[in-house]
């Protein structure tokens, strides 16, 4: 039924030229549309009223229908494949979706032309699980064997595994592309994603069974697990990136100590040649880079070590920015037992790196640095580095995750999104705030991902304004219609504006400085981790006269699972420490409770607090400071408002109070 209503409407606007028809399609050059059309590799298909409505469902219809001129004349099932393009709209709107966008696949599609045959029996939902046999088979290997010893080795090797990998991708990219006008164009970034990474995995053990086919014959045996860091690690890859890794060894069980220098030469081996077999360019490209360098010591230390060796320099010599990417370790490829020691043995580290001196000011100064080095003519395309970019909301994200994660284990996650969904749930990001980041970090991978896939390279500058056609082909491929260019520069300003707000809200809150330099009782005082016997030895420890009385307070403000209890939890383990600093700690700790009993429904009472570090502690101030303040305050608590605003905390001269007393008077 749709295919004959689709039929009418093209019969019904037979009164338009065929030029027109196309321009209305999409089409910039029509002229040439309608020559390629009528070539003889199309046939049946040129002459199809439909084929052209489908074309015009891409970013770019006249690089789709070039692109299926190259294909059809390199086809030896030309018929076939014509045939399947005009009947089957599902795996027409697939292909031509991949085609209308990328020219780096069409390009593949017509060097390897059979590859089309993978997009028909399209299955999303058994496409990861298949990429590790897909990998391996291409160079010979067995998926099932513990330890996969390549079939092939070289040149063919590294040929074969790139053509698998991009078959593979043009299988992800189907599926992520779609039908823009059909589908929200940021719906599958989550699964996208995920897959890049997956495939990127295969692609390291496959590249792993070439190395060991590699290896002299004598070569002492080694084990070694292949451990993915940054957005390999965390399952959020883009098209195009360095896949960050480090390598970690060991000699085999029952292996004489004295012998492990040659299982580590044999794990550095395999190790290279893993990230050669990678990154070399053939006739068939390359895949991408397997990076290093964020191995203990950098460039300058060894390539592959132990697991000793690791953990040692991780506990005397590791900087801030090390353990921030230790984050999102996971072990990807290689000896799976070993790969999990490793992430079980530097997980503990991650979480106590917030502890050392300066933690807060150390990340913050590193995000600096990296927007003062963005060249000042591309600061304002730059959708990963720039300000209001991906970067923003990743150091954000990590930041808040970092500090408070030592307390609240629910924070511990790899990835972004998930990360934020678990800081919106324990109340350090209101709810709000991180739907709006949720929604920019989608947006903005997504457009990333669509720059990237057009020619494969790795790029995350948007095109300037004077490039309208790739201007337009990224608006159309994110599903702008009416005005693709002007719609797609108005969401990416409106994301980056939102992103470089939050970001400062978040990124430079007063009270992480204040949570990081917590002790971790302390901590765990105020998000109730303690058994009451540690809390009362903790409270009275830190100058409460009463601290079962204390005790009682932070339980009637933490318990339950409101949003109010998670905001209080956050608060509590900073604030306590605040009234203790003060006269009255007890006083402070009882006012702040009723304060909190009074104004806690309020909208933005513990908002205030949250994101508003100085307002925090002028509470605790004020609070613990005796009975007279606390006594007033409790009176009007809704005045707890003037405590964020600096304005308000400034003397103010004897004219003004003259006046304000004479009209309340009046």
């Amino acid at each position: 039924m749709a295919q004959v209503a689709q039929t009418a409407a093209a019969q019904g606007r037979a009164g338009e030229s065929a030029s027109s028809r196309l321009v209305r399609l999409g089409f910039t050059g029509p002229e040439t549309a309608l020559a390629t059309l009528a070539e003889a590799p199309l046939g049946e298909l040129g002459r199809d009223p439909l084929f052209p409505e489908a074309l015009g469902r891409t970013a770019d219809p006249d690089l789709a229908l070039a692109a299926v001129a190259r294909l059809l004349a390199a086809a030896d099932d030309t018929d076939t494949l014509a045939a399947t393009l005009a009947a089957a709209r599902p795996f027409s709107d697939r292909l031509l979706g991949v085609l209308g966008l990328s020219v780096a696949l069409g390009d593949h599609l017509a060097r390897h032309p059979a590859g089309w045959r993978a997009l028909v029996e399209f299955d999303v939902e058994d496409l990861a699980p298949a990429f590790r046999r897909l990998m391996l088979a291409a160079v010979g290997a067995d998926p099932d064997a513990a330890d996969p010893i390549a079939a092939v080795t070289g040149i063919p090797a590294r040929d074969a595994l790139r053509v698998a990998y991009r078959d593979a991708l043009l299988g992800i990219a189907a599926r992520d592309i779609g039908t823009p006008a059909a589908i929200e164009a940021t719906e599958s970034y989550d699964r996208t994603a995920a897959d890049l990474s997956d495939l990127a995995t295969a692609t390291l053990d496959a590249a792993l069974a070439v190395a060991r086919a590699e290896l002299p014959a004598d070569a002492p045996p080694a084990r070694l697990a292949v451990i993915a860091l940054g957005k390999c690690g965390a399952r959020e890859l883009n098209y195009v990136s360095d896949v960050d890794v480090v390598f970690v060894a060991a000699a085999p069980d029952g292996t004489d100590p004295a012998q492990e220098h040659l299982a580590l030469r044999t794990a550095t081996q395999l190790a290279a040649t893993l990230m050669r077999v990678c990154s070399d360019t053939t006739s068939e490209g390359s895949i991408w880079q397997v990076d290093a360098n964020l191995r203990p010591e950098g460039k300058n230390g060894p390539l592959v070590r132990t697991l000793a060796s690791h953990i040692a320099y991780y506990e005397r010599w590791a900087k801030t920015w090390e353990f921030q990417a230790l984050l999102k370790a996971r072990a990807a490829a290689g000896d799976a037992d070993l790969g999990a020691q490793y992430v079980e043995a530097v997980t503990p580290m991650v979480w106590a790196a917030s502890r050392r001196e300066g933690f807060v000011a150390d990340v913050q100064a590193m995000r600096r640095r990296v927007v003062a080095h963005i060249p000042a003519k591309d600061a304002e395309r730059e959708l990963k580095l720039g300000s209001g970019g991906l970067r923003d909301i990743e150091f954000a994200v990590q930041l808040l995750q970092l500090v408070h994660g030592p307390s609240d284990t629910t924070l511990r996650r790899r990835g972004t999104l998930e990360s934020l969904t678990a800081l919106s749930a324990g109340g350090y990001v209101g709810r709000a705030d991180a739907a709006t980041l949720v929604d920019a970090y989608r947006f903005l991978r997504t457009l990333e991902h669509r720059l990237q896939i057009h020619r494969l390279r790795r790029t995350h500058t948007l095109p300037e304004d004077e490039d309208e056609i790739e201007l337009r082909r990224l608006g159309r491929s994110m599903g702008f219609r009416t005005d693709p260019v002007e719609q797609l520069q108005e969401q990416w300003k409106l994301h980056k504006r939102e992103v470089r707000r939050l970001h400062e809200k978040l990124f430079y809150r007063p009270l992480l400085d204040a949570v990081a330099r917590l002790t971790p009782g302390q901590a765990e005082l105020g998000a109730a981790q303690l058994t009451p016997e540690a809390a009362q030895s903790r409270l009275e420890a830190l100058g409460y006269t009463d601290p079962a009385g204390a005790l009682r307070h932070l339980t009637a403000l933490t318990s339950g699972v409101s949003r109010r209890a998670a905001i209080q939890r956050t608060l509590l383990p900073v604030m306590l420490s605040w009234f203790a600093d003060a006269a009255d700690p007890d006083g402070g700790l009882l006012a702040f409770r009723k304060t909190s009993e009074a104004l806690g429904d309020t909208h933005w009472y513990l908002r205030l607090l949250r994101d508003e570090g100085a307002a925090a502690e002028h509470l605790a101030r004020v609070l613990a400071s005796g009975r007279f303040a606390p006594d007033l305050l409790l009176r009007a608590p809704e005045a707890v408002a003037i405590l964020g605003d600096p304005a308000h905390l400034v003397p103010r001269a004897r004219p003004v109070l003259e006046a304000e007393i004479r009209a309340a008077v009046g």
